[in-house]
């Protein structure tokens, strides 16, 4: 039984989110040759201030990469 964890920021709607899990769930049924009603998703979501890439938050990032583009 395949599970698939998912971090992500805040902010995507349900629907969003359903079509992603359907994306991945044929995706690994495609790849490990497996049932879709095997594979498991689980979805957690971070608000901006709990999400980091390269030691800043999502708001730095934004931040950062307006200042760079003025």
């Amino acid at each position: 039984m395949p599970i698939i964890e998912m971090h992500m920021v805040e902010g995507r709607t349900a629907e969003q989110k359903s079509r992603v899990a359907a994306a991945v769930t044929t995706a690994v049924c495609n790849s490990l040759e497996c049932a879709p009603e095997t594979v498991r998703i689980l979805i957690t979501e971070h608000g901006s201030d709990e999400f980091y890439v390269a030691g800043m938050t999502m708001a730095q990032r934004a931040a950062k990469n307006k200042e760079q583009s003025q």
